[in-house]
């Protein structure tokens, strides 16, 4: 059982650990994403350092690869242990993927914030939910234009809506204790990993969506 843990768990965070917004930049625009704006690799830099096309391309890859790391994790929980619930299973990969993509080893374990890899493994584990969250995401971002504010807010979200949707949808898929507690640990992971995007929320110099300041 412990070496299935440890497969599962390897393959996720090797998944989530791909620095998509960093290869793309390299590759495309020959520049290391981390010395440009706000020095994260993801989506949001990648958009506003002036790539639309590769900040829409980093959503999705991060997003694709969150959403490979719970699909693998099923398939091996299933295969390698049959004795582990699936949701349990998934819920590893979906921790361990973001966890990745959070801090990857080929960046010294400075990575991203999580929204894309974090939507794309609750994309696959808890889709009413994670789609719900997204909704919250854009409504803010609509309103405000501050993208660190919707991330937060739509982090925030995602657990709330899970337990609705867990609660209205008894016939299907059963969380387990495990998967819940997943679905509030990457919530609140992501909202830590703002927390310099809080402060300057708070202090009021925070950059809004389509400004020039790099946030």
């Amino acid at each position: 059982m412990f070496l299935g843990i440890v497969l599962i768990a390897a393959a996720a965070y090797l998944l989530g650990s791909i620095p998509t917004g960093y290869l793309l930049v390299r590759i495309f625009r020959h520049q290391d994403i981390r010395s440009v704006g706000s020095g994260n690799i993801g989506a949001t830099n990648v958009l506003r350092s002036g790539g639309k096309g590769l900040g829409a391309a980093t959503f999705f890859l991060d997003m694709l690869k969150g959403c490979s790391a719970v699909w693998l994790g099923g398939f091996l929980g299933a295969m390698l242990l049959p004795s582990m619930p699936f949701r349990t299973a998934q819920a590893l990969a979906a921790l361990i993927a973001v966890l990745g993509h959070m801090f990857p080893v080929w960046l010294r374990f400075k990575g991203g914030k999580g929204v894309a890899t974090g939507f794309g493994v609750f994309l696959v584990a808890a889709p009413w939910a994670a789609l719900a969250a997204i909704s919250v995401f854009f409504i803010v971002l609509f309103l405000s234009r501050y993208v660190s504010l919707a991330s937060i807010l739509g982090a925030g979200s995602f657990p709330f809506f899970a337990w609705y949707f867990h609660r209205t949808q008894p016939n299907g898929p059963h969380p387990t204790p495990f998967f819940v507690a997943v679905e509030c640990a990457v919530a609140l992971l992501i909202i830590v990993k703002h927390h310099q995007n809080i402060r300057r929320l708070l202090a009021g110099t925070e950059s809004r969506f389509g400004a020039k300041k790099t946030a």
